[in-house]
C-alpha cells in the first residue's frame, strides 16, 4: 500500500498536467469520444437518408425504420497499445470484439445490442474524424485499444482466454448479438456520428457532456437512469489517512496542506445530475475528474467526509457518467425495452441508421 502511495505521489504532478479528453470512457475501459478531444473536430462528410440501405443488414429491425449513412469504412485501423502495432480489423470482428471487452456476457441479449451499435458508432466517428485529421499518436490508426486488458476491443483468441470454460456460451452470445444490429449507428441532429461514450453505472442521472469535456456534444446530455440505484456495487468507500492524503496530493503545484486536513479538500461545484465538477485543493482549483484520476475514485459522484483525519468517499456509480450505462442499459433491456429504445433514452436526439459504402 505504501508503496503504490508513494508512485502516485510521484506521478500526481503529470497527472495533473494531462488534459482532461485523455479520461477513459468506459468502466474505465471505453474509447474516447472524437468530439470531447481538446482540439476542434471538422465534422465528417456525411449523408442520411431513409432510403434502403446498401450495406448488410442486421437481423434485428428496430421499431422505427432507419435511415441510411454513407462514407462508413468497412474495416478499422486500431493501434494495438499493448505490441504497438497497427491492425486492420473487419468491421464484424471489431463489433464482437468490442462487444466481448466491454459488457459482461451475462447482460441482456437487448444490452448487448446496445453496446454493439454505440461501439460501432464510436469506431465509425473516430475513423472519419482521424482519417481526414490525423493524429500523430494514433501512427495512422482510427483509434486504439488495448486487447490485452480488455480495453475497446478483444480478439476471439483473447476471449477465449477471458471466458475460460464459458467460452462456448458466452462468445455465441456475444457474437449473435453484435451480428442481429451489425451495421446500424446513431446520428446526430446534423447527420453525423454520435460521439457515442459509455460507462458502467452511472450515479442515477448520467452526466452532461459539458461537465466533463471541452464543451456541449450533442445527444450526451443527462437522462435518467433508475436502475443503477440498484446495482450491487452502486455505492463504494475509499478511505484515506491523512498521511497517504498529503503524499498524494504533493504534486499539485500551490496547494497549501498546511492546515486542518478536514479543509485540504472542498467541493466547490457539483452537476445536477450529482457529478462532482470543481474542486478546491489546498485553495487550488481543481476538475472533479482530475481529483478522481490522482484518488482512484470509481467516479466524480461522491461525498467526502474527514474525521480524526481520515477522508471517507462515498462513491457513487462506474464512470465517467456520460451517454450509455451499460447496467442500465441491461435494466432496462429486462425491463422489455429493445436496443432501439435503449440507445433512443441514453442518445437523446439521435436517430438510428444503417451504415453503407460511398454514394
Amino acid at each position: 500500500m505504501k508503496a503504490s502511495l508513494v508512485l502516485w505521489g510521484l506521478l500526481a504532478l503529470f497527472l495533473l498536467l494531462v488534459p482532461l479528453t485523455a479520461i477513459p470512457l468506459s468502466q474505465e475501459t471505453s474509447p474516447l469520444p472524437a468530439a470531447a478531444s481538446s482540439r476542434e473536430a471538422d465534422p465528417p462528410s456525411s449523408s442520411a437518408s431513409s432510403s434502403s440501405p446498401a450495406a448488410e443488414r442486421g437481423d434485428a429491425a428496430p421499431a422505427a425504420e432507419a435511415g441510411v449513412f454513407y462514407g462508413a469504412p468497412s474495416s478499422f485501423r486500431i493501434l494495438n497499445e499493448t505490441t504497438g502495432q497497427v491492425e486492420e480489423v473487419p468491421v464484424r470482428d471489431y463489433v464482437r470484439g468490442a462487444v466481448a471487452a466491454e459488457m459482461p456476457a451475462l447482460y441482456h441479449p437487448e444490452a448487448l445490442k446496445a453496446q454493439a451499435v454505440a461501439a460501432y458508432t464510436y469506431g465509425v466517428r473516430s475513423a472519419l474524424d482521424h482519417r481526414e485529421t490525423p493524429l500523430p499518436s494514433l501512427q495512422g490508426a482510427d483509434f486504439s485499444a488495448d486487447p490485452h486488458n480488455l480495453k475497446g476491443y478483444i480478439t476471439e483468441e483473447e476471449a477465449r482466454t477471458f471466458y475460460g470454460d464459458q467460452f462456448d456460451g458466452y462468445w455465441s452470445k456475444v457474437c449473435q448479438a453484435a451480428d442481429e444490429v451489425l451495421g446500424y449507428l446513431l446520428l446526430d441532429p446534423e447527420g453525423n456520428p454520435v460521439a457515442a461514450a459509455y460507462h458502467a453505472i452511472s450515479a442515477g442521472t448520467t452526466e452532461d457532456a459539458a461537465n466533463i469535456w471541452d464543451g456541449a456534444i450533442p445527444c450526451l446530455t443527462p437522462v435518467e437512469s433508475p436502475g443503477d440505484l440498484l446495482a450491487h456495487d452502486y455505492e463504494t468507500t475509499a478511505v484515506f489517512s491523512s498521511q497517504e492524503m498529503a503524499l498524494i496530493l504533493a504534486g499539485v503545484a500551490g496547494a497549501d496542506l498546511s492546515g486542518d486536513p478536514a479543509g485540504w479538500i472542498q467541493v466547490a461545484e457539483r452537476s445536477s445530475s450529482g457529478y462532482v465538477t470543481q474542486v478546491l485543493v489546498g485553495g487550488v482549483p481543481l476538475h472533479g475528474q482530475q481529483l478522481r484520476t490522482l484518488l482512484g475514485l470509481r467516479s466524480t459522484a461522491f461525498d467526502l467526509a474527514v474525521e480524526n483525519g481520515t477522508f471517507s468517499f462515498t462513491v457513487r456509480g462506474y464512470g465517467h457518467g456520460a451517454g450509455l450505462s451499460q447496467n442500465g442499459a441491461d435494466y432496462m433491456a429486462r425491463q422489455g425495452a429493445t436496443f432501439d429504445q435503449i440507445l433512443a433514452h441514453y442518445y437523446p436526439g439521435s436517430q438510428l441508421a444503417m451504415a453503407a459504402g460511398e454514394e
